[in-house]
């Protein structure tokens, strides 16, 4: 017999058996499902992340987003919804500002002061408690519904098809955006289009690890898989499998627990960041470019 605590049901030592425990609930199989879209779609973008030194609009997107969230809800709409139109608004103006860090660093911390500020507005416009909203902030994981895990697949499956259609253009944009430009590549266009992407990622991992956390799966994998490889699929195969990896744990371990998955989540994933960077040496010759010029192919 399993015993069972005030906190939650305590884990058994066979795992095949909290296997089949964990996923007899219906909530259960939905995050465990949604996780691994969420996951696998935020490893492979990540990497492309690094690439393009990113990291901050990924951080901003997400923080953008909550606006768009409160938004929604002061006016009776889906703070999910609200989260998605502002991620894309936002991110058609920052792939407009190309790859260029100064300029474009500087204006990404512009606007997201502004949306924050907005964010701050609707919520005291709103007359009820926003729930869902606030929700955001932490992820959610746990009470998505079997309609959310759908509308999750479709989107990742959409991001990880655009990812794969872009992928040559963009890696070679990435790596020398100058070099690209002369061979013809779109390389405006590409960081548009890159943008746009990555806010659809931004949306569904807000849902796992939420808004404050965001880092956890879009950057902190990539980070990690980009200290043993430098082949681009093989670095964008380990990110993504790591990002998984950290997700399903943060859940299997959460549900044994009364504390959060996000905590967990994003705990295991800092541990084997540094974890990984006491064992390893960086293996780039710059961040964000492979050591060799034959990466890129």
């Amino acid at each position: 017999m399993r015993a069972v605590t005030n906190v939650g049901p305590a884990p058994d030592l066979n795992p095949i058996v909290d296997i089949q425990i964990l996923l007899h609930y219906a909530f259960m199989q939905h995050a465990f499902e949604a996780g691994a879209v969420v996951a696998l779609t935020a490893g492979v973008i990540g990497y492309f992340v690094l690439m393009r030194n990113s990291s901050f609009a990924a951080h901003a997107l997400s923080h953008i987003g909550f606006a768009g969230a409160t938004g929604a809800v002061v006016v009776g709409l889906s703070p999910v919804a609200g989260l998605l139109a502002f991620t894309v608004a936002a991110a058609a103006v920052m792939g407009g500002l190309g790859n260029r860090l100064r300029g474009r660093d500087v204006t990404i911390g512009i606007v997201l002061a502004w949306t924050l500020g907005l964010g701050v507005l609707f919520l005291s416009l709103y007359t009820g408690y926003a729930t869902e909203a606030y929700a955001l902030l932490f992820g959610e994981i746990l009470g998505i519904s079997g309609r959310d895990v759908l509308i999750t697949l479709v989107a990742g499956v959409v991001t990880l098809l655009a990812l794969a259609w872009l992928y040559r253009p963009l890696l070679f944009a990435s790596v020398d955006e100058d070099v690209a430009a002369a061979r013809g590549v779109p390389v405006a266009a590409l960081s548009v289009a890159f943008m746009i992407i990555l806010a659809v990622a931004v949306s569904e991992a807000v849902q796992v690890v939420g808004v404050l956390l965001i880092f956890a799966l879009i950057v902190t994998p990539a980070a990690i898989a980009e200290r043993f490889t430098t082949r681009p699929s093989r670095t964008i195969a380990l990110s993504a499998l790591l990002a998984l990896a950290f997700t399903w744990s943060g859940l299997a371990i959460s549900f044994f627990t009364p504390y959060p998955v996000s905590f967990f989540i994003t705990s295991i994933a800092f541990g084997t960041y540094v974890l990984a960077r006491l064992l390893t040496r960086p293996r780039h010759s710059r961040h964000g470019a492979p050591a060799r010029p034959d990466a890129v192919s």
